[in-house]
């Protein structure tokens, strides 16, 4: 399957290459998902101003638990792979981990106690758009209160890049990771 829209390609103007110079590792090329917003000024910085990985009131473990928790959920591999090819090793997120945010539960013996209020709000978030009481509370004793609002952003925002990346149907980055296979039981 094809992309649905074809993403800038080089050369690209002076600020664009200053923005993808800026976000990218040195000599890497943009991302797909970067060209492709790139294609639309207002479409692409209004993307970037939504981005949230600065160093905010989480942790970058706990970031990217709830980014590929919900990229995973969203069956975004594309965007799974990314962030799990650059961050996983610096967030301590191991094969066994990574599995279980595939295809694995909050419960699964690979995870640290603290990690598990993040999985479970990430699912609920996904399922509802909301926290029941009982999530909340484990939540915010997890992060606090302006953490949990930070997993309520990054849950949105990564369901809503996800939505993009399957939609546009954006094929996956030649050195991003992919899935791992569903184990038999």
């Amino acid at each position: 399957m094809s992309a649905r829209i074809e993403p800038v390609r080089p050369p690209f103007t002076a600020a664009l290459e200053e923005t993808f110079e800026r976000i990218m590792p040195p000599g890497a090329p943009p991302l797909a998902l970067f060209a492709t917003l790139a294609r639309d000024d207002r479409l692409w910085a209004r993307f970037r101003g939504g981005a949230l990985l600065d160093k905010g009131h989480l942790t970058l473990r706990q970031r990217e638990i709830v980014i590929d928790r919900t990229t995973a959920r969203a069956g975004s591999e594309y965007e799974w792979g990314v962030h799990v090819t650059f961050f996983a090793d610096r967030a301590g997120l191991d094969a066994a981990m990574q599995y279980s945010l595939v295809h694995g539960q909050a419960d699964d013996p690979c995870w640290h106690d603290s990690d598990r209020p993040l999985i479970r709000a990430s699912d609920q978030l996904f399922a509802s758009c909301t926290l029941d009481d009982a999530g909340w509370a484990q939540l915010t004793a997890a992060v606090g209160e302006m953490g949990a609002m930070e997993v309520i952003l990054l849950a949105g925002f990564y369901r809503t890049v996800s939505t993009l990346t399957n939609a546009l149907r954006l094929p996956l980055e030649p050195l991003a990771a992919h899935f791992p296979a569903r184990r038999a039981v």
